[in-house]
């Protein structure tokens, strides 16, 4: 079975400041999940860009790339006063599992020992697997997982332990997936949805095309 895509209206980590056009023009494709990040435009604009795809009946993402306590709770405040239905990212403070619980938002956060910005993920696997198992012990949704950002090993080998630990609906692949070859290997590996956004900006599938034009051709790649 395929994975899903999560589309993330995100270029080189930030979101772009045309995303309320793009999504627009893309919208009626068969893609349910999309979000952004919480860096690129102002809060009144993820308001309305995230009420845009919960009206057209669109499951709602917005990924938090910060580290510190603080950071990571406002990650979560600002998801939830924009109407999002999952939080990914952020790390799995105590006080972050507890807001999402009360305000019942849906959260998946990195697993493992990230930093930096783009993130980049250390440790060894078996560290990596015992953070995923901790995070889902704690009440996690799922995990947020940046297997091509591994700088310790193999990323595959990562990805099929970690499947193997919590379960492939438990798994979200975070970031750098932009070519057939990745998509390939995240099927093999077993993962139920990954993000992609540069990818499709960056026309990486269909050379010289659109955004949507290359969206259309990952989408029927997915479908073969």
């Amino acid at each position: 079975m395929s994975p899903e895509i999560i589309i993330m209206l995100t270029n080189n980590d930030i979101t772009v400041s045309n995303a309320e056009e793009v999504f627009e023009s893309c919208k009626d494709l068969p893609t349910k999940k999309w979000g952004f990040k919480d860096v690129g435009l102002p809060k009144d604009g993820m308001i309305r860009l995230a009420k845009k795809m919960k009206e057209a009946g669109k499951e709602t993402y917005i990924e938090v790339v910060t580290y510190t306590e603080e950071g990571c709770l406002e990650g979560a405040k600002l998801a939830y006063e924009c109407g999002f239905d999952y939080l990914t990212g952020a790390l799995p403070f105590d006080s972050v599992f507890q807001y999402a619980k009360e305000h019942h938002l849906k959260y998946s956060p990195f697993c493992g020992t990230v930093g930096g910005s783009p993130v980049a993920l250390s440790g060894t696997m078996d560290e990596i697997v015992a953070s995923a198992k901790a995070c889902i012990e704690k009440g996690a949704d799922g995990v947020d997982l940046t297997s091509y950002r591994y700088v310790d090993g193999d990323p595959v080998v990562l990805t099929k332990a970690v499947v193997d630990a919590v379960g492939a609906d438990k798994v979200c692949i975070a970031g750098s997936i932009g070519n057939v070859e990745r998509m390939d290997e995240m099927k093999k590996a077993g993962v139920a949805e990954y993000t992609m956004g540069s990818a499709l900006f960056n026309a990486n599938f269909v050379k010289g095309g659109t955004f949507r034009e290359n969206l259309e051709f990952v989408l029927d790649y997915l479908n073969k």
